[in-house]
Parts: structure tokens; sequence; C-alpha cells
């Protein structure tokens, strides 16, 4: 599958079609499916301004960028100019940014428009988009069904085309699962390839800002633009010395890789036709020449209890900063400052947040932070060592993205029935390791996807594979 990007760059630049053009109809195509409640707000405004100055700039024979004219659209926890940063909260409703977030500005430089600002879980915290303060988003493929969170926003809008890509955001899987539920590519890069400055901090030890695009090359094209090191955010690094899009857009097959199968992930906690999907897929590996093997990494099982213990601790400190004095909503019938801080968080923060939250105070507080915390992260480490000893051995691993299909609205009410979606995920995350969903097929008209995983800093194999894995579709 070739790039959706690429052409309207090169349509705006080469003058057949303006930038506004292009805008007017993501804008449109927007407007015609509110009904989804993919996105919280429209950037018209000022994505009108940007394709004047750009349509403006062509005509003088000035460099645009490489993204000229091209709409996107960014989960509404990047701070913009335009309109509000909310991230899906009551707490934040209002909030104004008084700057942009460094992604935002890297594509604004290469000549790419925001038009608009996704629905999510409020601050990131779920696997539906069931938990945003504005409404749940629905499933394109089918409206009964959750579209995955927490980029479920992102993933609906781009599996609408709205428009060719979207900004999402993944600490344990929020890109890779709605990527998988609707039927996208959701690509989460090393952590530290992408600048987090300005956006608004869920767990700062997995969060990565990623892309949910139709193909894998556009995931890279747009990597090319994000990636690199940023002064305001000292866990970035430098981006692989090569072009990522020029890697991911080659016609001939790629060298042969050694892949490495989860075991874990391929259990019978996996849906069994989602299973036959991943099995179909590997066999095409297999097939194309490459070496398909089994592997087992048994510290992946502790995956999920090592996650919600250090993820909510430090969501925990992150949310600290919603006090009502700042920033944001105050409580309006609190008279002490006590009463503030009580008020504003009991009534802004909704019932997951406000769950994390204890979870992360309950983990940290004294007398707790060795049985949990601290084991936590001993467990962590194992795991880190686990992924570097396999692929001493493998190029890459695999397995399902999630452990079935898209689940219908409700069904996972119970906190740890829904938790338990992220178990695929949430691995790749603790290790901060370049993964990502790719269309698999689908079961009963529902998608499945593919994860590729890759080792740290070896995004350029994950994309290369998974261009691979589009071609054999």
């Amino acid at each position: 599958m070739n790039s959706y990007i690429l052409p309207i760059a090169n349509a705006v630049k080469g003058g057949q079609k303006t930038a506004a053009a292009f805008v007017e109809e993501a804008l449109s195509r927007a407007e015609a499916a509110k009904e989804y409640n993919t996105l919280i707000s429209l950037t018209a405004e000022r994505a009108r301004a940007r394709a004047k100055e750009v349509d403006v700039a062509i005509k003088k024979g000035e460099d645009v960028g490489a993204l000229a004219g091209v709409p996107f659209i960014a989960k509404d926890n990047f701070l913009t100019f335009d309109g509000e940063t909310t991230a899906a909260s009551n707490i934040l409703k209002g909030f104004k940014a008084p700057y942009q977030g460094t992604v935002i500005e890297r594509l604004e430089a290469a000549g790419a428009i925001c038009i608009g600002k996704a629905n999510l879980d409020a601050f990131a915290h779920g696997s539906s988009t069931e938990n945003s303060d504005f409404g749940p988003t629905l499933n394109p493929r089918g409206k009964d069904y959750v579209p995955g969170g927490s980029s479920g926003g992102s993933a609906a809008s781009v599996a609408l085309d709205i428009a060719p890509f979207a900004l999402g955001t993944d600490t344990g899987g929020s890109i890779r699962l709605p990527a998988s539920y609707c039927g996208v590519v959701g690509y989460k890069p090393s952590y530290g390839r992408v600048s987090r400055f300005g956006v608004v901090a869920m767990a700062s030890s997995t969060d990565v800002v990623g892309t949910l695009t139709r193909t894998v090359e556009d995931a890279a094209v747009v990597l090319d633009i994000i990636a690199g090191r940023d002064e305001r955010d000292a866990t970035t690094i430098e981006p692989e010395p090569h072009s990522y899009a020029t890697g991911a857009s080659k016609k001939e097959p790629i060298a042969k890789r050694k892949i490495g199968v989860i075991k874990e992930f391929m259990s019978d906690h996996v849906e069994a036709e989602t299973r036959k999907l991943i099995e179909k897929k590997l066999d095409a590996f297999r097939q194309a020449g490459h070496t398909v093997e089994e592997v087992s990494l048994p510290a992946t099982e502790l995956s999920l209890a090592i996650y919600y213990v250090v993820v909510p601790a430090e969501v925990s400190s992150n949310l600290a900063r919603y006090d009502g004095v700042r920033y944001g909503f105050s409580d309006p019938a609190a008279t002490t400052l006590s009463e503030t801080y009580e008020g504003t968080r009991s009534n802004g923060f909704n019932d997951e947040n406000i769950r994390r939250v204890m979870i992360g105070n309950y983990v940290l507080s004294s007398g707790y932070y060795d049985a949990y915390y601290r084991r936590a992260q001993t467990a962590r480490t194992l795991l880190v060592e686990e992924f570097k000893k396999a692929y001493e051995t493998y190029d890459v691993l695999v397995g399902p993205s999630a452990p079935g299909t898209a689940f219908r609205f409700g069904e996972k009410s119970d906190p740890l029935t829904m938790y338990l979606t992220d178990v695929m995920t949430v691995s790749a995350s603790l290790a901060g390791l370049p993964a990502v969903s790719v269309p698999a097929g689908d079961v009963q008209g529902m998608p499945a996807g593919l994860q590729i995983i890759g080792a740290y800093g070896n995004d350029q194999a994950v994309l290369e594979l998974a261009r691979e894995t589009e071609r054999t579709a």
C-alpha cells in the first residue's frame, strides 16, 4: 500500500490543488462524520489561515516543506494554539495552551495543517475511549463497538478518512490497540525517539508520541519529520542515520529476517479466529523466506501487574498539578485552600482518573512502597533483560496486538476486565521498544492487528517488516 500523504503534498507543491482546498475537504469530512464523535473540536480558523499561508508561499516559489498542505489531527492531549486542549477531561475544559508541543511545531514547519483535536479517554486513562468526559467515540466498522483507547478518536478519524494521519500517544498500547480495533496502522516509536514536550503527561517513563495512518509508509513519512532530539525534553534520542520513509517505501523484498513469535502472546487467551489471522501472517513470512520460530518470554506474563503498579504511581504524581489554583477547573463552592483541592479534584476528575490516582498513592505510600512499587520496578528490569536476550537471536518479535477484536460498549465495565485488553501491548511500553500494529484481517467484519516489536532504537526494522506485511495482505 502506498502513501496517502505524499500525493497531497506533491499536488500542493506542484500547483495542481491548493492547501486551502484540501483543508476544506478535511473539515467537511469531519462535519459529515460528527455522529462518530471522533473529534472534541475543530481548529478551523487556524487551519484556514495556515492553508492560505502555504498557498501564498507556493505562488512565491518558496519552500513550504515536505508535508505542504497535508491536513492532520492531533489527539487532544497535544498543546496547540487554536482551540482548547482538554485531554478529554472536564478539569481542563476551557484551557487555552500558551505554547505548542514540539511535534506540532515540527509538523507545521513542514507545512502540515492541524484541522482538529481528537477524542480520547480522559488523561489517556483507558482502553476504549469510553472514559472521555466528552462522550465515547464510535468504531467506524460498527457503531455498537468501541474504537479502542486511549487514542480512539485519532484511530477512528483516520479510519473514516477525515485526515490522512493523526497523532496519538501510547503509554501501554494506546496507539496500537485502537489501530487494531479500527483497522489502521498504529506506530509507537522507541521511547525518546519523539519529543513529549507539550503533551499532557500520563506516565512519564512510558509515554511515547506516535502516529495513526492508513499505511506503514505514511507512518514512516511522519516519523521522518517528528523524530529527533529536543532540548526541552531530556529523554529524547537521535533518529537513526537514514530516512524512515525511504526504507519503508522500497519496492524490493527486504533482507531475510529471523522472527520470534512470542509464545505467551499466542495462548488460549487469544480468540481463536484472531489467532488464525496471526498464524496466516506468520505463514506469509515463512513463504517470503524469513525464519519464524517460537520464543518464550516468561516475564511478559508479569507485564500487566507491573504496568498497573508503575503507571498509576506516575499518574498520581503527574495529576498532582491539577489543584484548582493555577489553571483549569476550580471548585466554585470552595472557601478554603483545602476545600479547593478536594472539591476541584473530586468533581474535576472522572472515576477512572480517581481510581488510578488512589492506586498510585497507595503503592507509593509508606509501608507499601517496597511491597509493591520497588518489586514492580525490579520485575520490570527482568522484563527488559528478557527482551534484550531475545534480540540477540531475533531481529523482531511478533504476536497479536490484542486478544481479540473490538468489544461492544459496556461489555467490559469491570475495571480489571478492561485492563486485560492491554495484555499484549504493555510489555513493549515498559521496555521502551518500538512497536507497530498493522491490519491482519477481519473477524466477522471487525479488524484484528498483528503486532511487530523491535529492539530498542531499531525502529527501521519494525517499519520495514510492517511494510512487507502490507504487501502480502
